[in-house]
């Protein structure tokens, strides 16, 4: 199953991360002269093992090698770069194309057997001979040992020299060269872990402002940070929280306030946040309460007791920006996601489900009913399948095609070309 999606800067590739510790890349098909809607489809590229099951003697604990995060770096030259974690350890891979490759050695063979050096009388000048194209994915750094607990995030700064990565309780500072050390630039771990009250649930860098970084909380809070203020920023220069509605206070409140994702938009003034039921829009000029709140899943309010039981109230929803930062996209159960356009305040809900994924069909929008009467194209709260949920979505960089992980199933969606 898919855990993880991100589009490359161009938008060319996708990659993918799932349970058994492997990452597979899509690439989109170029446009041919004969079949011009083809653009858009995306075939395997490549496919590599990332991460391994490991156990820890120490503490007597499987590592899992399901991948948690992937992101890509900006390229820079004719290969791939991208960073993936699983709970312990990041790895830095480059993936690269050979479609040549050497002839003519002169110490060896063409079978690569070393040759006799009394029988080599001349010098011979190697050709590079064309091959079918090879898609080489190499591990170039790997950055493990530096966390207790289990990594959460990765975040590659605008910088491209550094990145962070982010546990339950810390967050450290990367540089790529260097393997052995990283720099620990926030840490909450108590004195005594009984007196812990929250934890880092995910962070992110500022896209312009390599000095600015953001990371949210399960109760609900937003710190963000700049690290020029001081070398540890256990003092956040902002912090973004919504004072709870006492009328909406239950049991619950607690556990569906915890933030799940943090997103900056691609301009870099918003945040947004998702938790249990919405998605919340920040103005990072405004720490008091949110611009925009989305209702996700409202519907689940009443369910909440269920929820608990069968753990979903547990479940870490993503959010993704569009490229121009007008619409966000976030998923829910049965299959659904959401998409909100902020300047028309309109709202869909699509299904990613095999029956409409026939090449070229068209989505149609799904109601959700709660009580009385149902009209024959909605769907009734009780017959939700909770086990089918969507918990990570990409959304290409300029173009209108996203890309949605359901349980077992990798859909992407475009817009209708005319």
């Amino acid at each position: 199953s898919y855990l993880n999606l991100e589009f490359n800067h161009t938008g060319e590739l996708l990659a993918t991360g799932d349970k058994g510790g492997r990452v597979v890349i899509f690439q989109r098909e170029q446009e041919s002269k004969n079949q011009p809607h083809r653009r858009g489809e995306y075939n395997v590229y490549s496919t590599f093992q990332s991460h391994e099951p490991e156990f820890d003697y120490l503490k007597s604990l499987e590592i899992e090698e399901k991948i948690n995060k992937i992101r890509w770096l900006p390229q820079q030259n004719a290969a791939y770069f991208l960073l993936s974690t699983n709970d312990k350890t990041v790895k830095l891979w480059k993936v690269s194309e050979r479609d040549k490759r050497p002839e003519g050695y002169n110490l060896k063979d063409e079978d690569g057997r070393l040759r006799d050096p009394s029988m080599i009388t001349m010098l011979r000048v190697p050709v590079l001979r064309p091959m079918d194209l090879m898609v080489e994915a190499t591990p170039r750094r790997v950055f493990a040992n530096a966390h207790t607990y289990h990594i959460n995030s990765i975040s590659v700064n605008s910088d491209y020299e550094t990145y962070m990565s982010a546990d339950d309780l810390r967050i450290n500072l990367w540089n790529f060269e260097i393997t052995n050390q990283s720099f620990n630039i926030v840490d909450i771990k108590p004195a005594n872990m009984e007196e812990l009250t929250e934890v880092i649930t995910a962070a992110e860098f500022h896209p312009h402002h390599c000095n600015t970084f953001v990371y949210s909380s399960s109760k609900g809070t937003i710190r963000l940070c700049d690290m020029r203020a001081s070398a540890l920023c256990d003092r956040h220069s902002k912090f973004f929280e919504e004072p709870e509605d006492p009328s909406n206070r239950s049991f619950f409140s607690e556990i569906i306030s915890s933030i799940s994702d943090v997103k900056f938009s691609h301009s870099g003034r918003y945040i947004m946040t998702r938790d249990y039921l919405t998605v919340k829009v920040w103005d990072l000029n405004m720490e008091n309460r949110p611009i925009e709140t989305y209702q996700v899943h409202d519907y689940l309010r009443s369910k909440l007791c269920s929820l608990y039981e069968n753990d979903c109230i547990f479940d870490k929803f993503e959010c993704v920006w569009n490229g121009s930062d007008s619409v966000i996209m976030t998923g829910s159960y049965n299959n659904f996601f959401r998409m909100f356009d902020r300047n028309t305040k309109r709202d869909v809900t699509l299904e990613a489900s095999r029956e409409n994924s026939k090449p070229r069909a068209i989505l149609k929008p799904r109601k959700v009913c709660v009580g009385g009467k149902r009209r024959k194209d909605e769907i009734s709260v009780d017959s939700l399948d909770f086990s089918k949920k969507i918990l990570h979505t990409a959304w290409h960089p300029s173009e209108n095609i996203i890309a949605v992980a359901a349980t077992n199933n990798l859909y992407i969606f475009q817009d209708k070309v005319n």
